[in-house]
């Protein structure tokens, strides 16, 4: 019974008297290591035997922690396990608890941390060798990617390594404005043009001259706006509202949506010829439900980040609250997975992240969501099937507050409102 707690807070993992002697293992460890494990026998034995550099025999005989990767012992050759040794807080000789895990063969060459973004997919990885390609030349990139998947992260990117690096960068959320203020915020006006304009005022697409623009979620632009966005790309000038005279902008657009732009063609929503225009390089990101070799990897960062100027400081992820987390659609993708972790740091206590600390709506089963199918483009729909019984429960949770209802789903209120009228939720309220 010990054995089996210990494996749902640690995994695959061994634990040690002073003499280094296994007193328990999980049985996740016998699995992983296919051999029993007899009580009493020497770690450094089982794990280090025959080899002629032993730097985890040496920590543990020195009493020291350390994380070591070794080949997996009596395991074909390239196999390699990954070992952390905790030291038990008490005098010499102390005991230690040993956490054991595989090594990933499908990211042998390790993690990658790329402008902010860190991974170990293949397909990332891919995304980030796009990314380094392109960023020289200043031909438009659209990126498509679910809300929280690192689109502005990209735009990011792709400014600090292309010639405009030292120019400015500026972000508008085209979802996030009405139509009028939209127009002012991008193109700018000048004094007198409407009430309240009592100066010039140079707009977005001005401000990032010699720089970059990037429009996030650029599907919900309007149609006359996106008429004017258009003529700036095509001649490189802009007109702000009120003005007569062109003003010449040099300007790169990076833009970024969740939407599916063709279809939204199809729909009479965009226009085609701006379509071409912004989409010479698509860039697709994978939602982190597709990525699930970065779960794990992405809470280690995300709590190092974290635990800085909090109360609770979280060493490591339990596995059975990882199994939890595993099994979660991440509609949010990543900025929903910082946020359960706030949640986590907020609810719970000690240096071990537990289910108990975890979110109620994941713990639910009725709210854990399989993965979601693909449509007829081969790509990823944005809204899984139960997005709509999400969307209702975190609603009720909230007592209809949206603010809070977009905290708890780990999505910006301007989703959920976009979400709640994609889903016809907003006639119902």
């Amino acid at each position: 019974m010990l054995a089996t707690a210990i494996e749902g807070l640690a995994g695959a993992a061994l634990v040690l008297d002073g003499r280094r002697r296994v007193r328990l293992a999980t049985p996740a460890a016998v699995k992983l290591l296919g051999t029993k494990i007899p009580r009493g026998a020497l770690v450094t034995e089982l794990l280090c035997a025959g080899r002629t550099k032993r730097p985890l025999a040496d920590a543990l005989d020195a009493g020291q922690p350390v994380r070591a990767v070794i080949p997996m012992p009596g395991g074909p050759p390239g196999r390699l396990l990954h070992v952390r040794a905790i030291p038990h807080p008490t005098p010499r000789p102390r005991a230690f608890v040993l956490l054991l895990e595989a090594a990933n063969e499908s990211a042998s060459d390790g993690p990658v941390l790329f402008h902010g973004m860190w991974t170990q997919d293949a397909r990332m990885k891919e995304v980030f060798r796009v990314i380094e390609r392109v960023a020289a030349d200043d031909d438009t990139v659209l990126v498509r990617g679910e809300t929280g998947s690192g689109k502005e992260l990209v735009a990011g990117a792709i400014h600090a390594l292309s010639a405009r690096r030292k120019g400015p960068l500026r972000v508008i959320n085209c979802a996030a404005l009405p139509s009028n203020l939209l127009e002012s915020e991008l193109f700018g006006h000048v004094r007198g043009s409407f009430t309240g304009a009592h100066r010039d005022t140079p707009g977005h697409i001005q401000l990032a001259h010699k720089g970059t623009l990037f429009l996030d979620e650029v599907a919900e632009l309007p149609l006359d706006v996106q008429a004017k966005l258009l003529r700036v790309l095509e001649t490189h000038t802009v007109i702000p509202i009120g003005g007569r005279d062109p003003l010449p902008v040099d300007v790169r657009v990076v833009s970024a949506t969740h939407r599916a732009l063709r279809k939204e063609v199809e729909a009479g929503r965009f226009r085609a010829d701006l379509l071409y225009r912004l989409r010479v390089i698509p860039i697709f990101l994978a939602p982190l439900r597709e990525r699930p070799d970065d779960l794990g990897l992405l809470c280690d960062k995300l709590v190092l980040d974290m635990n800085p100027g909090r109360r609770r400081k979280i060493e490591r992820v339990a596995p059975a609250a990882l199994a939890i987390l595993a099994r979660h659609a991440w509609p949010g993708n990543v900025r929903e997975l910082r946020n359960v972790l706030a949640y986590a740091y907020a609810m719970g206590d000690g240096p071990l992240l537990l289910p108990a600390d975890l979110p109620p709506e994941l713990l639910s089963p009725a709210v854990a969501a399989a993965p979601a199918a693909r449509d007829e483009t081969g790509e990823a729909p944005t809204a899984m099937s139960d997005d709509i019984a999400r969307l209702r429960d975190a609603l009720r949770r909230a007592d209809g507050n949206r603010e809070r209802a977009a905290a708890a789903l780990g999505i910006s209120r301007v989703t959920l409102w976009r979400r709640m009228r994609e889903q016809g939720l907003l006639r119902q309220r």
